[in-house]
């Protein structure tokens, strides 16, 4: 009797002292965003008083758990700096160590996002053995998946050094290495989750799928793979969800190779984006990486049709941005080599349209509209000062009356703008420009940004 009353005691210490416990993401090394307030959150026994003390101020933050274990509180972080320590105390004590506080960029989509120096990067040896940054921290999330949102993850920041970049994201190193040159070596925080092969639908929640008729539509498209998931949210769920609320600047995104063949992907995009800042409550900016041209296969315009999408989102979602980046890439190779360009272009619209420290044009011709004049048709591009052609023997510019039968256009550039025509076409209708899988953009600007393939057909 008396051993049992000792241990159902014990029992009831265990359960009326339980120990605080906050999410991975929360560990030594991170960074926080500056100048915000950043939400912490964890669990305790139900009604127990978490304190947290940063040691940037002599301010205690206290608050309490819910009844279902939960708390979270706000706390405002100072300029960039560090490093800090952070206690938080329930029954127990939790020390954070060697804390940062500067920008956070959570860095998504498939393989090219993941793609690491150890991959064989270009220049990669080099890099590597330049890698020593103790203000750039990775925060890498393994791959899981779940069907229902999860609450935590597995994952631990490391500070950047050789050793660590090796394995990490090569295009959110090159992003923060670029970021830190006009930032004057503010911390910079990377938050990978990435996943090779996936498709973008299981990366946004599962609600939005569902409720969306085309959406659904595309998902249920989608056929398995051995490389990972293609149900909707299955990704999200495990490898998103859990750091919905951790404060961030923004978020870098390149995927769209696994959704190849899909015809609606401007639509699935603008679906992610508007949903994970709507999860954040954050109208944070987005920016994304346009696929390379690749050999998709001959007989479909597959990979152009996402290329073009991709293009489509930015009109549609506000404080996006879109990188093009056929210039840097092969069209044998679906993962390109040369990440240091993509990463630099990324960081490059981030300080201009972000930060506003950065005052060169940092976008490639985008095309704006069409003005026919009788059988010419004169196309108009945005960001088209010092428009010029790489080849201009070779014309990438098609144009096709009402049966949209498209035939090489005759192409006159002068003073910043294209004409274009076709003795086969007597009243054009349609136009498109580098249309094609393995289509490489020869159409330039002032800063040698290639321009964005389009088509005015659909």
């Amino acid at each position: 009797m008396l051993n049992r009353f000792i241990y159902v005691l014990l029992l009831s210490v265990n359960i009326s002292f339980a120990n605080v416990i906050i999410p991975a993401q929360f560990s030594d090394h991170m960074v926080l965003q500056q100048n915000d307030d950043v939400k912490f959150w964890g669990w305790a026994n139900p009604n127990e008083e978490v304190f947290i003390q940063p040691s940037w101020t002599s301010e205690i933050y206290k608050t309490k758990a819910n009844n279902q274990a939960l708390w979270e509180l706000k706390i405002k972080t100072p300029d960039a700096g560090g490093p800090y320590i952070i206690k938080i105390n329930g029954y127990n004590e939790i020390i954070l160590k060697d804390v940062l506080i500067g920008e956070v960029w959570l860095c998504s989509g498939q393989s090219n996002m993941e793609m690491s120096a150890a991959w064989g990067i270009k220049n990669g040896d080099e890099a590597i053995k330049n890698a020593s940054h103790p203000t750039i921290r990775f925060f890498t999330v393994p791959k899981t998946s779940a069907i229902s949102p999860q609450n935590n993850l597995h994952g631990n920041w490391d500070v950047c050094s050789p050793e660590t970049m090796k394995n990490s994201s090569a295009i959110a190193y090159y992003f923060a290495q670029r970021l830190q040159e006009d930032l004057k070596d503010v911390p910079i925080g990377l938050m990978v989750s990435a996943w090779g092969g996936t498709p973008a639908e299981i990366w946004m929640p599962e609600e939005v799928i569902e409720e969306n008729k085309i959406l659904k539509e595309a998902a249920n498209n989608l056929k398995p793979t051995e490389w990972g998931p293609t149900k909707p949210a299955r990704a999200y769920n495990a490898m998103i969800h859990p750091l919905v609320g951790y404060e961030i600047a923004g978020v870098l995104w390149y995927q769209g190779e696994s959704n190849v063949g899909a015809s609606n992907y401007d639509k699935t995009l603008e679906a992610l984006i508007k949903s994970w800042r709507a999860k954040w409550e954050n109208d944070f900016p987005f920016y994304y990486v346009q696929i390379a041209p690749y050999d998709y296969g001959k007989d479909h315009f597959g990979g152009v049709e996402i290329r073009d999408a991709q293009r489509k989102v930015l009109d549609k979602v506000s404080k996006s941005g879109m990188v093009v980046i056929c210039d840097v890439s092969p069209t044998n190779d679906i993962h390109p080599k040369d990440k240091k360009p993509v990463g630099v272009r990324l960081a490059n619209l981030a300080l201009a349209d972000y930060y506003k420290t950065y005052f060169k044009e940092v976008n490639g011709p985008l095309f704006k509209g069409v003005s026919i004049k009788k059988k010419n048709v004169v196309v108009h591009f945005d960001n088209a000062e010092g428009l010029y052609l790489t080849n201009k023997n070779t014309s990438l510019f098609e144009i096709a009356g009402e049966d949209k039968i498209f035939y090489t256009a005759k192409v006159k550039l002068k003073k910043n703008e294209i004409t274009i025509s076709s003795k086969r076409v007597k009243a054009p209708k349609f136009v498109r420009y580098a249309w094609g899988n393995t289509s490489v953009s020869n159409l330039f600007n002032k800063v040698n940004l290639p321009a964005s393939s389009f088509t005015t057909e659909y």
